[in-house]
Parts: C-alpha cells; structure tokens; sequence
C-alpha cells in the first residue's frame, strides 16, 4: 500500500522557496502540445492500475485517480524540462567545480597468501573452498 493508511503521499509538490522554471526566450523545439499530433500525455485510471500491478505496489481502487492526476503531473514536469534549452551547457558531476585527487598507482602489500588464507574457514591448494552453489 501506498503511504501510510492508504493515502497517496504528493510526489509533485514544490518544496519550499522553489520557484517554477521560467520560459526560454528562444526556443529551438517547440512545445509538445505545437507538434501535430502529440497532445500532452496524460494517465488515465487503467494506466495507473497497470503501472501499479507492474511496479508490484498495491493501490485502493479509490486511490488510483489520485495516483493517475499525480502520474501525469509528472509527465507534465517531465515535458516541462525537456523544453529547457541546454545548447552549450557542459554536463556537470556535481553542483561545485573541484577536482578529485590522484594517486600513484602502484602494487602495495600484496603476496600475503598465506596470511589470507589462514582466515578463511575452509582452504584447499591455496584457494578458498566454498560449497558447491551450481549442479
């Protein structure tokens, strides 16, 4: 079940301080709804059943037109985003530019066989002998 009690938590609800994004000014796509033919997706109450039988999540029946309204929310969202223009954005790995440190690549401490094998519970011709998993 979804949430605690059956109620739906709100997937799509802005936290606190966030500000709606903001239109480009030029866009090079147009907008979904401008493309013949492709009206915004949206969920309808079968999708939402199937979506949740598929994700192995148990919803009320009460419960899945909330779940469909929040579902195409979120397509909405998605839409949303992908009419942002990023020509010319570099990818970032994180939201401050730092470098990662390096180090040497160099073999320490190894041929410690023995070492490592006294450890393990069973040990036969210098390998670790473990019970048979695959017939």
């Amino acid at each position: 079940e979804i949430g605690q009690g059956g109620a739906l938590p709100n997937l799509i609800r802005p936290t606190a301080g966030a500000r709606p994004l903001r239109e480009s000014r030029a866009r090079s796509k147009p907008r979904a709804e401008e493309i013949p033919g492709n009206e915004c997706m949206a969920i309808d109450k079968d999708t939402a059943r199937r979506v949740a039988h598929l994700a192995r999540i148990e919803v009320a029946e009460t419960d899945l037109d909330p779940l469909a309204a929040e579902l195409s929310a979120i397509l909405g969202f998605m839409e949303q985003l992908a009419e942002v223009d990023v020509a010319g954005v570099e990818p970032m790995t994180s939201v401050t530019p730092m470098k990662l440190k390096w180090r040497v690549d160099e073999v320490t401490a190894g041929g410690q066989r023995e070492a490592v094998l006294a450890n393990a519970p069973d040990a036969r011709s210098g390998f670790f002998a473990v019970p048979k998993v695959v017939e």
